[in-house]
């Protein structure tokens, strides 16, 4: 287990309210080396919608992981940066339930 899915893993384990976790998750991502920015879509009447995001974008280096719960896809990480694609699919794979609540509710509008 690296440094940052350790990190996101304590960011998790702290608990509170989705949109909060995932703001701070996604902060957390941007104070990594080699990020320069990180948010989350949520998948929302077929089409991916960004919500939480941290950083300056750079969407010429963007990585994009599906994020999946019990099989169906409910959002993307985007990471704008150089980081293993296993670290990625780790913390889209935490982030996952929190995922799940902004795309139940429709994805509501999230401020950075």
């Amino acid at each position: 287990m690296t440094q940052l899915t350790v990190r996101v893993e304590e960011l998790l384990e702290r608990s509170g309210e989705a949109d909060d976790v995932l703001r701070a998750v996604v902060s957390a991502l941007v104070d990594e080396p080699g990020i320069a920015w990180a948010g989350v879509a949520f998948v929302e009447e077929g089409e991916l919608v960004v919500g939480p995001a941290s950083g300056e974008p750079s969407p010429e280096h963007r990585a994009r992981v599906p994020i999946a719960f019990q099989g169906s896809t409910v959002g993307e990480l985007w990471i704008d940066g150089a980081v293993p694609a296993e670290d990625l699919q780790h913390v889209a794979a935490l982030i996952a339930p929190l995922v799940l609540i902004g795309w139940d509710t429709g994805g509501e509008a999230w401020e950075p």
